[in-house]
C-alpha cells in the first residue's frame, strides 16, 4: 500500500484512557523473605495507553483525531527485567473508583459532515455504556464505525466494523446488528468473512497494545482504499511492527516509511 496521504483524515475517538507505566530495572536475586525476584529498577517509563495509544497511532499517518475519553486516572504497572525483556508483574491502579460515563450530549459538537470516520476504543471500564454505543451508533449511522470493545454483549452495537480477538470473540454472549468481524488471530494473522490474512514471522518481545496500533492501521487503511482485505493486510504489518518493541508502541515515521510499498 501506498500510504503518501493525499488528504488528511478526520477521526471522532471515543474510548477508556489510562497511563501505562514500566519499570525496568534487572533481577539479581531472590527475596529472603519469599522465593520472587527483586527487581532492582534502572528506569522508568510512562505512556498514554488504551484509547490514548489508538490517538497517537491515528496522529502518526497525519489523522486529526477528536478524542473523548475518561478524566479518572488509570494506571497499569508492569515490572520488566530488561536483560531477558521479561514481564515480571502487572498491577492496575485506580480502577477502583468509578469512572464518569461519557456525555452523549457532547456529541452535538462535532459536525458529522466532516468526520470521515468513528473509532470507539472500549475497554469495558465504564465510559462507553451500552447506551453510549447505541446513541453514536445512531448519530453517525451514514459513516464508518470501527469498534474494539472488551463487552460480551455487543447487541447495542449496529452497522459497525467491529475488531477482536479470538479469545473475545469466544466469549460474546451478544452480537451486534448488521456488523462485521475482523478477528485478530495472533502470529496467525485476522479472520474476515471467512478468509485468514496471514502476517509475516515475527520475533515477539511485546503484545502490549498491538491491538491499539492493529486497530489504527486498520481504520487508516481503509480509508485510504475503502477495501477491507488490503486494509486488514496493512493493518497487520503495522502489529508486527509493534509486537517486535518492548513496551506500548507508537508507530514512528520511519516505520511508516517502510510500510510503503
Amino acid at each position: 500500500m501506498d500510504i503518501r496521504q493525499q488528504k488528511q483524515y478526520k477521526i471522532l475517538l471515543i474510548g477508556d484512557s489510562c497511563e501505562d507505566i514500566y519499570h525496568y530495572g534487572v533481577c539479581e536475586r531472590l527475596s529472603p523473605e519469599a522465593p520472587v525476584p527483586v527487581l532492582k529498577q534502572h528506569k522508568t517509563e510512562k505512556k498514554a495507553g488504551m484509547s490514548s495509544n489508538v490517538r497517537l497511532n491515528l496522529e502518526s499517518f497525519s489523522i486529526d483525531v477528536d478524542h473523548f475519553h475518561n478524566t479518572e486516572v488509570m494506571k497499569k504497572h508492569r515490572l520488566v527485567d530488561v536483560r531477558y525483556n521479561q514481564h515480571l508483574l502487572r498491577f492496575d491502579e485506580g480502577e477502583d473508583v468509578a469512572v464518569e460515563s461519557f456525555d452523549t450530549g457532547k456529541l452535538s459538537a462535532i459536525s458529522n459532515r466532516d468526520i470521515d470516520a468513528v473509532v470507539l476504543s472500549d475497554y469495558n471500564k465504564g465510559f462507553l455504556t451500552n447506551d453510549a454505543l447505541a446513541h453514536i451508533c445512531g448519530a453517525f449511522k451514514d459513516k464508518p464505525i470501527f469498534v474494539d470493545s472488551k463487552k460480551q454483549d455487543l447487541s447495542s452495537l449496529f452497522g459497525c466494523i467491529v475488531k477482536i480477538n479470538e479469545k473475545e470473540f469466544g466469549s460474546l454472549t451478544d452480537m451486534p446488528k448488521d456488523s462485521s468481524f475482523v478477528v485478530t488471530l495472533g502470529e496467525r494473522g485476522a479472520l474476515y468473512d471467512g478468509v485468514i490474512y496471514s502476517t509475516e514471522r515475527t520475533e515477539v518481545f511485546d503484545v502490549c497494545g498491538a491491538g491499539d496500533v492493529f486497530l489504527s492501521g486498520l481504520v487508516f487503511g481503509w480509508l485510504e482504499n475503502r477495501e477491507m482485505p488490503s486494509a486488514i493486510s496493512f493493518a497487520n504489518k503495522c502489529a508486527e511492527i509493534s509486537v517486535s518493541k518492548m513496551g506500548t508502541y507508537v508507530l514512528t515515521k520511519e516505520d511508516i516509511d517502510d510500510l510503503c510499498v
